[in-house]
């Protein structure tokens, strides 16, 4: 079972450890104990709970493998923030700050970062209470949050600092692209998903208030 586990991970990551490996099965069986007393995911997606939840979240790692300052924000049950954290063990000086508002998933997290090492920081508290105490990362992620339109309020301080964000997206994503048209400038570009079919990662960079029209 776990070369199995391996070769899908290896699907979506150019190189990945035994250790790691290791470390994302381990992640996954704290995942199932801890959702039995509190929900994490739903329960409909526990059965495909390594291809849908860690892979997914281990292949925005592969669209940014020099950055070493990552921000996850809302990360609930850990995707993508703990598999990042994970497979940040393997980059000398990465780290990434998990902002979860929800305290018994915060609690999760803090046992699953504390348990495989990982270099993660986690901040229970709502996000825009943390916009002045987290420094611009390299990366923003978030992962079945809020509306782009949303993420890039609650997301704003970092893009417009310099961060880049790798947002995943469901098959509605060009709804929300559009919707952001006439608040935001920014850069973009989509990446399908290596993972599910119908969604897609959108990397945006460069983000800043459309002009006010005269």
């Amino acid at each position: 079972m776990s070369d199995q586990r391996e070769a899908s991970l290896k699907k979506v990551l150019s190189t990945v450890s035994r250790e790691t490996v290791d470390n994302l099965i381990g992640f996954e069986d704290l995942f199932r104990k801890w959702s039995k007393a509190i929900n994490l995911a739903s329960p409909s997606t526990l059965d495909q709970l390594w291809d849908r939840h860690i892979v997914d979240s281990a292949q925005l790692f592969n669209l940014a493998p020099n950055a070493k300052t990552w921000l996850d924000l809302g990360s609930g049950g850990g995707f993508p923030g703990v598999v990042i954290a994970i497979l940040l063990n393997e980059c000398h000086g990465g780290k990434i700050d998990l902002v979860e508002s929800n305290g018994k998933k915060a609690a999760f997290l803090r046992t699953a970062i504390g348990q495989f090492k990982a270099p993660g920081i986690v901040h229970a508290a709502r996000i825009d209470n943390v916009w002045s105490r987290i420094a611009t990362p390299d990366i923003v992620t978030a992962r079945a949050l809020a509306s782009l339109s949303d993420l890039f309020v609650l997301a704003g301080p970092w893009l417009r600092g310099g961060a880049t964000a790798l947002f995943q997206k469901g098959r509605d994503y060009r709804r929300e692209i559009a919707e952001t048209r006439d608040d935001w400038v920014f850069d973009l570009v989509e990446h399908r998903s290596a993972v599910d079919k119908d969604s897609v990662i959108l990397q945006v960079s460069n983000l800043r208030p459309t002009e006010p029209r005269v």
